[in-house]
């Protein structure tokens, strides 16, 4: 796929040098590479550049760096202006559409214990049909809370009309042109719903925004959802809060210290995990480099990508 959509990069003339090998490029791999001189930079979610590393851009021939995600939390852009670097990310709906969408699998997985089942079925523990085995609960009828209401937020808000589900959300402001309840209070809208689901940027102000003062504000039937980032909710008291009752079940795809969950997660029947794969679809990865490489032909060229991060 890398072939496919740098084929723009090549074809302007540029030398593209793709890391060789199937791993996280190590801090010091980067290190090196960026002492020999390039001009633009391709990032994954998991290269943390900050003035550090920048020091290693010695003649400073750094110009833009593409972050090759939405979320931009492991770029520290102000050190990176302040050495007269872009940083760009890659927004688009195909990554919008494909969170949205593992958004509700989780949702339904969880309420319908879908996980666990599938588990007694592969432990060859089924033996007939039984009235009472794995009930789980109607999403029809219920209030989904969301925590911030921006693309990804507005599109599993769409989605949740196809089954019956209530929206309300919470954001900094009530947003323009959006019909569904704006719930001013935090607490307010935790205790109001249903189904939580977290659709915020990684900043000061959302890290541990879900944490031990406010978990015992959910219902105890309710189900959490994470498809932002792990460091948005208190890991450790988000298992406290599983353990004590006061969650029926948490989804979530990141980690507080990924690529490592807190242990006990792994051991809770009501808890489901995946790899941070929920914009994991062909057309979202296509999306994003196609992005990534239109922000760095702009930026090398000298003009403004059309996707800058600004502080």
């Amino acid at each position: 796929m890398w072939e496919e959509v740098s084929k723009p990069l090549a074809d302007a003339g540029y030398e593209i040098v793709a890391y060789p090998y199937d791993r996280v490029m190590a801090r010091k791999e980067i290190e090196a590479e960026l002492e020999k001189g390039y001009d633009g930079l391709l990032t994954l979610l998991t290269d943390n550049v900050d003035a550090e590393l920048l020091e290693h851009d010695k003649n400073k021939q750094l110009k833009i760096i593409a972050n090759y995600a939405v979320g931009f939390d492991n770029i520290n852009v102000v050190d990176c202006q302040a050495r007269n670097i872009l940083v760009t990310n890659t927004p688009c709906d195909e990554v919008n559409e494909s969170v949205a969408e593992f958004t509700w699998a989780l949702i339904l997985v969880m309420a319908r214990r879908i996980g666990e089942a599938g588990m007694f079925m592969r432990n060859a523990a089924y033996k007939g049909w039984d009235p009472d085995v794995f009930l789980g609960n109607l999403v029809a009828g219920k209030t989904l809370g969301l925590v911030g209401m921006g693309r990804i937020g507005g599109m599993v808000a769409k989605r949740a009309e196809g089954f019956g589900v209530k929206v309300i959300y919470f954001n900094r402001k009530p947003v323009a042109d959006v019909s569904y309840e704006y719930v001013a209070g935090l607490d307010d809208l935790l205790a109001r719903s249903d189904l939580v689901s977290l659709h915020v940027p990684l900043t000061l102000e959302t890290t541990h925004l879900i944490n031990g003062k406010n978990l015992p504000k959910f219902k105890k039937s309710a189900f959490l959802v994470n498809t932002a980032r792990g460091p948005v909710v208190d890991e450790v008291e988000v298992v406290e809060a599983l353990r004590a009752g006061y969650l029926a079940g948490y989804g979530t795809d990141v980690f507080e210290n990924e690529p490592d969950p807190h242990p006990e997660l792994l051991q809770m029947e009501n808890v489901i995990l995946t790899p941070h794969i929920a914009s994991g679809t062909w057309e979202a990865r296509r999306a994003m480099g196609k992005v990534a490489v239109l922000n760095l032909l702009e930026g090398l060229a000298g003009r403004t990508p059309p996707n800058v991060v600004k502080t």
